[in-house]
C-alpha cells in the first residue's frame, strides 16, 4: 500500500478518511460527500464507461422502486430486515393535519404513517428484470443492460465500507445459461486487470448474500456450494478484513421464471450481474493511496485521468 493511514487513527483506522471526505447528517451510515469526493467518484464511473460492451442499454434508476415488483422479485423471502419502505401520512385533511400536528404536543406522528406502492431500491438490476419480460423473447445474442441507481439497505454502521444510502452500478446479462457463464467468467477475471490499473491490492474469492435467518443460512450454504457468487476483495488498510467491492452473480434461471423472460427456445433465460459497489471503491482508493489523490500511484491517475 503506498500511503498508510496517519497514526492517529489507531482506534478507527478509517477516520481521518471519513473527517476528511464526509459530513455527518445525523444518521448512521448517511453522510454528505465532499467535492474531492464527488470527483474521484465522477472519474471512476468514468473509467468503469469505459469497460461498458458497446451493445449495451443504458438505464438509470431512481433511488425507489415498485413494491409490488419487489414483492414479486422474492426479495422480502431472502433479505427482508435490510428492506426501507416508503411511508406516507393517509386519510382526509384533518387526520393529516392532527397526525403532523401531534408532533408540537411530544406525540409520536410516525404511528399514523401508511405503506405506499414504493420501496427504497436494495439493489440497481431489480427493476430491468420486468422491463425486460416487457419486450417477449430474447434475441439471439440475448440482452446487456448498464444500469446504475442510489440503493439503501437498513444496516446502520458506522463503517465506511457499510453504509445505509451508497451508489451501484451494474452490468447485467439476460441470455443463455452459455452465454451467462462466459459473460461472468470474463468479468471476474476483468475486474482483477481494473484493480490492477488503479493500484488496489485485491484478491477474488467464493461468497454469499446475507440471506436472513436459518432458512438464510442454508441458502447461503447452497449458493457457495454452487459458487453461484464471488466476489473482489478490498483491504482498506494493512491488516484490514477486505471489503466486497464488485461482486458476480449468477442467478441461473430465477429471473427469468419469475418475470417470463424467455430465450429464443422457450426455456427460461438466465440472468447474471456485475455489480459495482461504487461508494466502497472510492473509499478503498483513498485509504489505499491516501487523500492527496495528485499523489497516487501513476497507473492510478492514470485510469482516472488525474
Amino acid at each position: 500500500m503506498s500511503s498508510p493511514l496517519p497514526e492517529s487513527s489507531a482506534a478507527d483506522p478509517l477516520e481521518p478518511v471519513r473527517a476528511a471526505l464526509f459530513h455527518r447528517i445525523g444518521a448512521d451510515g448517511v453522510y454528505a460527500r465532499t467535492g474531492l469526493y464527488e470527483d474521484v467518484l465522477q472519474r471512476l464511473t468514468a473509467f468503469i464507461t469505459r469497460e461498458r460492451d458497446p451493445r449495451a442499454e443504458v438505464l438509470r434508476f431512481p433511488p425507489v422502486m415498485s413494491r409490488s415488483q419487489l414483492e414479486k422479485s422474492g426479495y422480502l423471502k431472502s433479505f427482508p430486515n435490510l428492506l426501507g419502505c416508503v411511508c406516507a401520512l393517509h386519510g382526509t385533511e384533518a387526520e393529516v393535519r392532527a397526525a403532523a400536528d401531534s408532533h408540537e404536543s411530544g406525540g409520536d406522528w410516525t404511528r399514523s404513517l401508511a405503506p405506499s406502492d414504493l420501496v427504497l431500491s436494495p439493489a440497481a438490476c431489480y427493476p430491468v428484470y420486468p422491463l425486460a419480460a416487457e419486450r417477449g423473447r430474447l434475441p439471439q445474442d440475448g440482452w446487456i443492460f448498464d444500469v446504475a441507481a442510489d440503493c439503501f439497505r437498513r444496516e446502520p454502521s458506522r463503517a465506511l465500507d457499510r453504509l445505509q444510502s451508497f451508489r451501484m452500478r451494474e452490468f447485467v446479462r439476460i441470455g443463455s445459461p452459455e452465454a451467462i457463464q462466459a459473460f461472468r467468467e470474463e468479468w471476474m477475471s476483468r475486474a482483477q486487470r481494473l484493480a490492477g490499473e488503479l493500484a488496489l491490492p485485491c484478491q477474488l474469492d467464493v461468497a454469499s448474500d446475507p440471506f436472513f435467518g436459518r432458512v438464510g443460512q442454508i441458502m447461503a450454504v447452497s449458493q457457495r456450494q454452487q459458487s453461484l457468487k464471488f466476489e473482489l476483495l478490498i483491504p482498506y488498510h494493512d491488516g484490514a478484513k477486505p471489503t466486497a467491492c464488485m461482486s458476480f452473480n449468477y442467478h441461473r434461471d430465477h429471473f427469468g421464471i419469475t418475470w417470463g423472460i424467455e430465450g429464443g427456445d422457450g426455456a427460461p433465460a438466465h440472468t447474471s450481474c456485475v455489480a459495482f459497489g461504487m461508494d466502497r471503491l472510492v473509499v478503498a482508493l483513498f485509504c489505499v493511496h491516501g487523500l492527496d489523490p495528485t499523489r497516487w500511484p501513476a497507473s492510478a491517475r492514470s485510469a482516472l485521468g488525474l
